[in-house]
């Protein structure tokens, strides 16, 4: 039996308390949680959405009952569609975490590699996401290459 299982609307507070896990980690902490609860009730949706775009795995914590240990979250999107990608849907990976008392014991891995199952069902062409330094090389266990981004961004 797996480790693994899909989030709930039941499990919003503790997805967003590892997505801070990981926005601290990458960001070398102090973020502010104040966002949380104007995130709560939209992640609490679109928990409850089995058909939708969005999707959240996670492991629950072995040492504390109602907490999660790992988190892994991601989309599809639809891009108009391409010689390696005529279907046109990308799927996004982010907000990776694992507690920090949890890590090195594999919930990560185990999460990302449901997250793919998950995306390859759906016919899923390409998995974009960004890595940092430290979880590259489990990315990169997993396939994922860098590529050349010329991504740019407007905050609105």
């Amino acid at each position: 039996m797996s480790l693994v299982r899909r989030a709930t609307p039941e499990d919003a507070g503790e997805v967003l308390r590892l997505r801070q896990v990981m926005i601290d980690s990458v960001f070398d902490g102090g973020g502010s949680t104040e966002w949380h609860a104007a995130s709560l009730p939209t992640v609490r949706g679109k928990l409850a959405d089995p058909e939708g775009s969005f999707v959240a795995f996670v492991v629950d914590h072995p040492d504390r009952p109602e907490a999660l240990a790992a988190l892994v979250a991601g989309t599809i999107e639809y891009r108009i569609g391409r010689a390696d990608n005529p279907r046109g849907a990308v799927g996004h990976v982010f907000s990776v975490a694992t507690d920090p008392d949890a890590r090195r014991r594999g919930y990560a891995r185990a999460c990302m590699e449901t997250l793919l199952d998950w995306f390859r069902e759906r016919c899923v062409a390409h998995v974009d996401l960004n890595a940092s330094a430290e979880a590259e090389p489990l990315y990169a266990a997993l396939g994922f290459v860098r590529k050349p981004d010329p991504s740019m961004r407007l905050s609105l």
